[in-house]
């Protein structure tokens, strides 16, 4: 269990002031000159030091991302931060937003600063309304004390500005995010080139998830060693956990990296409805992530590492129960439907290929199907993961995948059920 003293977000449900006074009541813009007058490397060292992973779902090390902004380039550069949480389940970044806006602004600045950027873009979900309300509040409140803008008191002239999305779950991947901020359809772009090399108005651009740049200054006036002490190793420090589904307390809750799934459920969300063993399966990191049955969450611990070791993933840490009253296959047929819905159509595998998973898992869900097709889905369901030019293909087709490995006899049982011949009795 993490120490209270350890918590990075001591305002995450919104019990104290959100505004500027109660923000440096919590520490917040405690003399930050003193980090920017450290420099730019002594910051990113700080930061690979720390072992911090991003927080939007992929994990790649913070650190070393910042580290790939050119140091001299006659072009702007440019911070780009994803605060489009548009995957089912997760629900952190708005927390931030709403009840540490401030925190957050402090890590825009640090972050720019140390990849030689002046500008920051702040892309906003579309369906978050009080989000982006407090978050402008914050930074017009920043601008007016000085502490951002042009002449700040931090020495380092910075623009922050909030860009309101249109609700596109597509629009969180990082360059259809880089698109619609340009004014264009929100269409991944293909890669290289990398957003670090040609990203906003083909300037050098870093992408990053609120909680990853809203934890740095903390990171930096604590230390490397403390934040890399928490948690387990390639896995370190803390992260919010947000806990959805058949849960007593559905919660959004700050732990450390690597606590076992069921203390967190617990501990925080009044434990599983019905009892620990009501338990069926659980989604560990939004709706994308393969799901695992419960057998596989009895000693199951939340980090990066152990869950790809279960063919599954820590995306978000956006967990979603589900107990035994749960309709496995149409749940799963649900998810399908979504991905389908918000595909941006750009490439054949996914285009075609969700809306077809969609379709028989509908049929699957009532056993209309044949046994055949258990292993055909599987087959498109590989054909469509990393086929596409983003990874919203690889997000449908992972459900899928993880259903028909886990509850594979659940479909044949409705299969045989619906195939069943009817009693003489019964139809007479």
């Amino acid at each position: 269990m993490l120490d209270d003293k350890d918590r990075i977000f001591t305002n995450v449900y919104g019990f104290q002031d959100w505004k500027l006074a109660g923000a440096r009541k919590r520490g917040t813009w405690d003399n930050t000159k003193a980090l920017i007058d450290k420099g730019h490397d002594w910051i990113i060292n700080e930061i690979k030091a720390s072992g911090l992973r991003g927080r939007g779902g992929a994990g790649f090390p913070t650190g070393l991302k910042w580290s790939f902004m050119p140091k001299a380039d006659v072009r702007p550069s440019y911070l780009v931060v994803n605060a489009d949480e548009s995957e089912p389940g997760s629900c952190k970044d708005r927390e931030i937003m709403r009840h540490e806006p401030h925190l957050f602004l402090e890590g825009c600045l640090v972050a720019s600063y140390a990849m030689r950027a002046h500008v920051c873009y702040i892309y906003v979900r579309g369906e978050f309304i009080r989000e982006r309300e407090h978050l402008q509040a914050a930074i017009d409140e920043a601008y007016a004390a000085k502490l951002i803008g042009k002449d700040n008191v931090h020495g380092w002239d910075f623009e922050c500005y909030v860009h309101h999305g249109a609700g596109a779950y597509i629009c969180g991947e990082e360059t259809a995010l880089l698109e619609s901020l340009e004014g264009k359809k929100g269409q991944p772009r293909l890669k290289p080139p990398f957003p670090a090399n040609s990203g906003l108005y083909g300037a050098p651009t870093t992408v990053n998830n609120v909680e990853s740049i809203a934890v740095a200054p903390t990171i930096l006036r604590r230390g490397a060693t403390w934040f890399s002490a928490i948690g387990k190793p390639n896995n370190t420090g803390t992260k919010l956990f947000q806990i959805s589904g058949h849960v007593e307390k559905p919660c959004v809750v700050e732990d450390a990296m690597g606590v076992p799934l069921r203390e967190l459920i617990e501990r925080h969300a009044g434990g599983v409805r019905g009892g620990w063993d009501n338990l069926l399966a659980v989604i560990p990191g939004g709706s994308s992530m393969p799901l695992l049955p419960s057998d596989q969450c009895q000693d199951l611990t939340m980090d990066f590492d152990s869950l790809v070791k279960l063919k599954s993933g820590l995306g978000t840490a956006a967990i979603i129960v589900m107990d035994k009253s749960t309709d496995i296959v149409k749940a799963i047929a649900r998810i399908a439907h979504f991905y389908k819905h918000e595909s941006c159509g750009q490439c054949t595998p996914c285009r075609e290929g969700t809306g077809w998973m969609w379709r028989v898992l509908e049929r699957m869900a009532v056993g209309a199907a044949d046994k055949r097709e258990i292993d055909l889905l599987f087959d498109v369901s590989k054909q469509i993961e990393g086929h596409t030019i983003c990874a919203l293909g690889d997000a449908a087709a992972w459900p899928v995948q993880g259903l028909l490995r886990n509850f594979r006899s659940e479909i044949e049982a409705r299969i045989d059920r619906y195939r069943a011949p009817v009693p003489r009795e019964a139809a007479e």
